[in-house]
């Protein structure tokens, strides 16, 4: 019994066989080429590469896609991955593969991951965060995919960052037309540009982390800002959804110093006298978008 996830990521493409206990039996990744045919054909390759591996022969294949497919006409918009929207993706994928396919956006298919069988298992209600070039979010509940009635369900990172200061209702223009947007303050990007903005250098997240734990001064009143900002989008979260489990994932989850930190931020902000909901890494670090594709098929 196998299950075959693809997570079509905007600069590679990776592919895995799931075992019906999850245990992952062929895995492989490919550059993604960028270009729409290419890598529908990169697809194709990836997924018989996996039958071979696994055995398979024609299973039904999950994908974890930037942005999402419109109820009205079935082709990709809000893709940060801009040359796939306006596309009929999946039509063109059963095309390509012959066989059926289902999709979903990769944060809800990271949420599906960390729900089935990663730190949110067991739990009733989970939302899964993704916080690295950008900002995505997906709801499971009672171990089911919640898409919405407009297929949007999760997606925090284009609401507008909630409880402004002063200095941010100025706010910088994001790549979907709108200004302010959450994705804009609270991803490795937002991150960056909040420390240029203090300091006029121009420096990666990651490297602003590094000098954060140097006790570089500026580095540690930008981390501050960015738990600040991260916490008042998740007490929105709670005071809406309460889940059980928060589960983050992407470049900056692996921060270890934001767990300690962002729960009294939650519980400063949020319409209750008590904080118990669970805030965690993910248990399956990046393979949980791919192991999240497989599972929005039935084994097979």
């Amino acid at each position: 019994m196998v299950r075959l996830g693809v997570d079509f990521g905007g600069t590679k493409i990776e592919v895995a066989a799931l075992g019906d206990d999850g245990r992952v039996i062929a895995r492989r990744r490919a550059r993604n080429p960028g270009h729409y045919d290419e890598a529908i054909a990169t697809v194709g390759e990836l997924v018989d590469w996996a039958d071979a591996e696994a055995g398979t022969a024609g299973a039904p294949v999950g994908v974890a896609m930037p942005g999402s497919l419109s109820p009205v006409d079935r082709r990709v918009r809000n893709a940060n991955s801009t040359w796939l929207n306006g596309r009929a993706f999946d039509a063109d994928l059963e095309a390509a593969l012959g066989r059926p396919v289902r999709t979903a956006n990769d944060a809800n298919c990271f949420a599906l991951s960390e729900a089935s069988d990663g730190a949110g298992a067991g739990a009733r209600v989970v939302f899964g965060v993704i916080i690295g070039t950008g900002c995505g979010g997906g709801v499971v509940v009672d171990g089911v995919l919640v898409g919405g009635a407009n297929g949007v369900a999760g997606e925090w990172g284009h609401t507008p960052l909630p409880w402004p200061t002063p200095a941010e209702r100025d706010p910088p223009p994001c790549w979907c037309g709108r200004t302010g947007c959450l994705e804009t303050w609270i991803s490795g990007t937002g991150l960056a540009r909040d420390y240029l903005e203090a300091t006029g250098e121009r420096v990666a997240g990651e490297d602003i982390i590094a000098r954060a734990r140097a006790c570089e001064e500026q580095a540690r009143l930008a981390f501050a800002r960015y738990v600040d900002r991260l916490g008042r989008g998740l007490a929105v979260i709670c005071d809406v959804l309460d889940p059980d489990v928060i589960v983050l994932g992407g470049g900056l989850s692996n921060v270890a110093e934001l767990y300690p930190a962002i729960g009294p931020v939650i519980a400063r902000h949020l319409f209750s006298d008590s904080f118990t909901t669970l805030v965690t890494p993910a248990a399956h670090g990046d393979s949980s978008g791919v192991r999240g594709a497989a599972w929005l098929w039935p084994a097979s």
